[in-house]
């Protein structure tokens, strides 16, 4: 098959999104298929009817994850254009060429839903989910409504749209970005000065925010391929919390799959998170994140639609549990996402 794996773009989740590219055109390359490469923002500026045959390394100059986000602002200079687009130069046009364009971007340019429509509007064909269940679940605000609304229990918020509707916090607390993943803009307060300084750096993220409800207790996550739950892992970070750093740096977080627990909180998570997967519309694959309190009351974080695929992301190491090694999920997903088709 021709195959277009989409990375980079313009997201604070540009690095891990280019990491994730780099793992899966390193998997699907020795299969025999035609594998490209491509930065979504910057783009091709070579031959496009020899691209997929050239012997050329696509993933050579791809960096490992850093401990802090990208500059987004210094990458756009890297543009020698004055186009405002997503879509870098010959982007569209080698997509079009490939049998499937394997999404492995993140955050909002390009799990939101927006390069998904477009793909649809062109005729180009992707993994993961269409574009509406994509823009439902990366807006935590929606996604929490249709959570409510159909008796998913998920933690309390309030949604702010501007600093000056900050009400008092009942602390401790979470505030997150409504829109991001990799836990980029998102800040756990225990004083009213975190707090503050949370508000504050959020509302430089994104212009809506959501003040969450702090559950403590134990972190899982459980993917969710084509309606059947895979095993779930448990999270538990050396330090602090399952922030950008130590969801990126190998060694920061032990990772249990699959997770030590009761048979029962299994079952439950389990099937809660395919009501999540349900409940959203969500096609092919997904992964859901939960927060599991004392008294083993699940709260559904949030669905991820293009969840990661670098050398420490979850839903490898679930796949493996099942004995798929990481091309076979790769394979796996083209698969499924074919079907959509």
């Amino acid at each position: 098959m021709k195959i277009v794996i989409l990375a980079g773009g313009t997201s604070t989740e540009r690095d891990v999104s280019l990491s994730s590219g780099c793992q899966i055109y390193k998997a699907l390359k020795p299969r025999g298929h035609s594998v490209i490469l491509l930065d979504i923002f910057l783009g091709f500026n070579g031959d496009v009817n020899t691209a997929f045959q050239s012997d050329r390394d696509w993933a050579a100059d791809i960096a490992p994850v850093k401990e802090t986000a990208p500059d987004i602002e210094q990458l756009k200079k890297l543009r020698n254009d004055d186009s405002k687009s997503l879509f870098g130069p010959n982007v569209l046009e080698l997509c079009k060429q490939a049998d499937i364009v394997f999404m492995a971007l993140h955050g909002d340019s390009g799990e939101n839903g927006k390069v998904q429509a477009a793909f649809d509007l062109f005729g180009i064909k992707y993994t993961g989910t269409d574009a509406l269940s994509s823009a439902i679940a990366m807006d935590k605000s929606i996604s929490k409504q249709l959570f409510r609304a159909n008796g998913i229990n998920t933690p309390e918020s309030i949604l702010l749209t501007k600093k000056e509707d900050v009400p008092e916090p009942k602390l401790p607390c979470v505030v997150k970005i409504c829109s991001g993943g990799s836990s980029v803009g998102v800040y756990i307060a225990k004083t009213k000065e975190e707090f503050d300084s949370a508000i504050d750096q959020a509302f430089k993220y994104e212009n809506k925010v959501l003040i969450e409800d702090y559950i403590k207790g134990r972190e899982f996550t459980d993917g969710v391929i084509e309606g059947v739950p895979l095993p779930i892992v448990q999270i538990e970070p050396k330090q602090g919390f399952y922030d950008y750093k130590n969801k990126y740096q190998a060694g920061s977080t032990i990772e249990t799959c699959p997770a030590k627990i009761t048979k029962s909180l299994e079952e439950k998570i389990q099937s809660t998170a395919v009501k999540v997967f349900n409940t959203l519309g969500i096609k092919t694959y997904a992964r859901v994140d939960f927060m599991v309190d004392e008294n083993e009351n699940i709260f559904c974080l949030e669905a991820n639609t293009l969840p990661g695929m670098t050398p420490t992301s979850l839903i490898p190491q679930e796949a493996a549990v099942l004995g798929k090694s990481f091309a076979d999920l790769c394979e796996w997903i083209i698969q499924i996402s074919l079907k959509k088709y």
